[in-house]
This record gives structure tokens, sequence and C-alpha cells, in this order.
């Protein structure tokens, strides 16, 4: 694909099909219905399956499944319909199971309105669902970044066999920038070897969360915050802007870097060494 002036959900959608996205499972919101649009229309063209679901606890179990098969698989929503999903995202992180979730972040708490905010910070980064897990989040703060870290983010779902947030919000869903998609290299699926995919191959694995001896509990929450450290150590992204001599050091993320980049400009203008530090993870 050439470079394209393309809205930010859009070029997630067509960097998740690059990256080997050939299941997508969700329901409508907004400000995320565009990616649910583009997936309608390019995942299916890829090969892979597209189904609007009933309900987002319905489509968050679907990726359960497509997941169990070895399908690389993504659904999409914002803060209520991510609500929903938590049940089913601590399902997907007890079974060690990859996808990518995508939070298109709208204002809360309750119904709230559409506009763009970045209150499921809390919710996403510290794992909203039950039990002791938690997942890898990603936050662009382009379109450009949109495409390449939701392939980032299917790289590490299955490195690690864990679910991966990418956590933007409507404006950067909204706005419409110049991408290149070439900086994406294609995905070749293959099925991992603990997939259970119905052939005589996998006929012996087993995908499940559920631990009934206290010991086997115990050892697999061990594995699992084990895995979440070695991830912390080796996956930790950030962007340093103007820091190396800065008195005054912003942190923001997303859209907000954006904003705070012209604030350190502005702030530099007059003297005040500023500087902005862009979790990026």
């Amino acid at each position: 694909m050439p470079k394209q002036l393309i809205k930010g959900n859009e070029a997630l959608v067509k960097g998740a099909v690059l990256a080997g996205c050939r299941a997508f499972y969700g329901y409508p919101i907004t400000p995320a219905n565009e990616i649910a649009e583009a997936a309608a229309l390019y995942v299916p063209q890829a090969g892979g399956v597209f189904l609007q679901a009933e309900s987002e606890v319905a489509a968050i179990n679907m990726i359960y499944g497509a997941s169990s098969a070895g399908i690389r698989a993504m659904t999409a929503s914002s803060g209520p319909g991510i609500s929903l999903m938590q049940e089913g995202v601590s399902y997907l992180a007890g079974a060690e199971l990859p996808c990518v979730i995508v939070d298109i972040s709208r204002a809360g708490p309750g119904l709230g309105n559409i506009a763009p905010e970045q209150g499921d910070y809390f919710q996403v980064v510290k794992g909203g669902g039950h039990g002791n897990y938690r997942t890898p989040v990603l936050a662009p703060a382009s379109a450009q970044e949109m495409c390449d870290l939701t392939r980032l983010a299917f790289d590490l779902a299955d490195s690690y066999r864990t679910p991966v947030y990418v956590m933007a919000d409507g404006f950067i869903g909204q706005m419409m920038e110049p991408v290149d998609f070439l900086s994406v290299d294609p995905y070749h699926p293959r099925t991992p070897e603990w997939a259970v995919d119905g052939t005589s191959k996998t006929r012996h694995n087993l995908v499940t969360s559920i631990y009934i001896q206290p010991d086997d509990m115990e050892r697999h929450i061990r594995k699992l915050e084990a895995k979440y450290q070695i991830i912390t150590r080796e996956e930790t992204r950030w962007e340093n802007y103007r820091t190396d001599d800065a008195e005054l050091v912003f942190v923001g993320y997303g859209i907000i870097s954006r904003i705070l980049k012209s604030v350190v400009g502005m702030l530099r203008d007059r003297g005040v060494k500023a500087g902005l530090l862009r979790p990026i993870t």
C-alpha cells in the first residue's frame, strides 16, 4: 500500500490486516465505529472473518474462540463497551490467549458523552477485570502509530501469549493524516504449537483458565506474574522530547502529548527549560 491520507481508525485496521488479523468481532459504539466499518471491508478481503456480534460480551468471547484456534483476532470498542468485556479479558489473560483489544476512549463515567477522554487509563493499564492479571497497553499519538503500534500489538500478544490493548481516543481515531503502510512488513500466518485448531496435531492441546487445586492456581499466578515482569523489563517504550536540559518535564500520552509538545515549544520561547516524557507503553 502507498502512503495515504487516512483516518486513524481506518489506518489501525489496515495495519491490523497487514499484521495478519484474520478475525474481527465487535459491536458498534462511537467513537470506534469506523474500525468495525473498515474491518468489515478489509478483513474479508484478506480471507478473514468479520462478524458484528450481538453485544460486547459476545464479541470478546468470540475473540476467545478464535484465539484458541491460533487465529490473530481483534476487537474494538470504547469505555462502556470495554467495561462489558472485562470478564472475557480476564478469561483471555488467564488462558494466556493472544489478541488485540482496541479502546478508542471517550468521556465517562457512566454514559458520559462521545467526546475524547483518557479516563479509561486505570481500567486498561491495571487490568480492569477480576483476578491477578495485567495487560500490555500501547498508546499511539498519530495515525501512523495507529498502524504501526497495532502491528506491534499483535507481535507482543503472540510473543507473550497475552491480550494487548491499543488505547487511543476519538481525536486520534477521527483525524486524517498521511500514513505510510510500507513501514509495516506483511505477516505470514502460522498455527501456534499450543492452539486448538481441530487437527490431529493439536488434539491433545488444552486451553483453559480454570485451576481447581490451590497449588496449581498458585503456580499459574506466579507464572503470569513472572511473564508480566519480563514484559515490563523488555517492552517498555517511551519518547523523550527536549528533556536533556529540562527543568520542567511534562508527562502525557496519546493526543495530549502532541498538545504538550506545542506547550514545551512555547515555554522554551519564554526561557523555560521544559520537556516532555511520552509513555508509548
